[in-house]
């Protein structure tokens, strides 16, 4: 990413913050935030704006800004992947004063931040790890994330994990595969995981298998959405696996094994999915796609 992207993304980004704020917030929440942001961008000193993202939540309110399909366009087309539904106006203002943060600066800029991460409550931790797709010197942020990532509070850690698309691009790969093995442990729903179709690897898949298999010794179901990381780069040992649970897993669990084995680009794995010419002809029309094994476990 070059510096002139960089300054089109930021700059993008804060438009539409602006914009989504300016048309839900209080006239005296809107009079707040655009004087603080005046402020910080003007050079004001670091305490000026500890207070102002310590006080949005006070100041903005925790109302979703209940975005309309084009607003999440203009969020795409600003930022690819940056998908702020569901987003509150103390989370908005948050992003916004990070982006109005002067960064010329860099080291100055990363003592801010870490001064902000190390005294965070868990609505600026969330609200931070939101905004570092949209924030300047994206490359500077793995220690930041890892630490996020670290974090017991499932809110905290889904702000980085979940409908991010700084992750995917940024993560090292042993970073990216605890993310996404914590991401099963604690509950997270694996499709809002941006980008993990294209970052799934050898390593992932072994992981994500010797996880099933505890679950399995444990007596313990195994979310299906499991296999989606794990097909592409499955294995002997792990294409049993999915020869097993195409014959005996749940009506869920075997659309999974199903495109698991199509993912896996084998000829083992195409003989295994033929043993089930129903799901083999679906996955191949296009019939049965992981969105439709995410949204049959959302019913």
């Amino acid at each position: 990413m070059n510096e002139r992207d960089d300054a089109s993304r930021i700059e993008g980004a804060r438009n539409l913050l602006e914009s989504w704020l300016g048309r839900v917030l209080p006239d005296d929440a809107r009079t707040w935030l655009t004087a603080a942001a005046g402020e910080i961008a003007g050079g004001a000193p670091p305490r000026r704006f500890y207070l102002a993202f310590s006080s949005a939540v006070h100041r903005c309110g925790k109302e979703e800004l209940a975005l309309s399909e084009a607003d999440l366009s203009a969020a795409e087309a600003a930022c690819p992947g940056w998908n702020p539904a569901g987003w509150s106006r103390e989370q908005a203002a948050r992003a916004l004063l990070l982006l109005t943060l002067p960064a010329e600066d860099v080291e100055a800029w990363e003592k801010v931040l870490t001064r902000v991460q190390e005294t965070a409550d868990v609505g600026e931790s969330v609200a931070l790890g939101q905004a570092l797709p949209l924030l300047p010197h994206p490359g500077s942020h793995v220690l930041r994330a890892r630490e996020i990532l670290r974090t017991n509070i499932t809110a905290a850690f889904e702000s980085v994990a979940c409908r991010n698309p700084w992750s995917a691009r940024w993560l090292p790969e042993d970073a990216w595969n605890q993310m996404v093995l914590k991401a099963i442990f604690v509950g997270s729903k694996l499709h809002t995981i941006v980008g993990l179709d294209d970052r799934a690897n050898p390593a992932l898949s072994r992981m994500l298998a010797d996880y099933a298999h505890e679950r399995w010794s444990a007596g313990r179901p195994v979310d299906p959405e499991l296999w989606r990381a794990v097909g592409p780069h499955a294995d002997a040992d792990v294409r049993r696996d999915l020869a097993r649970v195409l014959v005996d897993g749940d009506e869920r669990e075997r659309k999974a094994a199903a495109l698991a084995l199509a993912s896996c680009r084998n000829e083992d794995a195409t003989a295994l999915l033929a043993a089930d010419p129903a799901l083999s002809l679906a996955v191949a029309e296009g019939r049965l796609t992981w969105n439709d094994v995410a949204m049959s476990e959302a019913s």
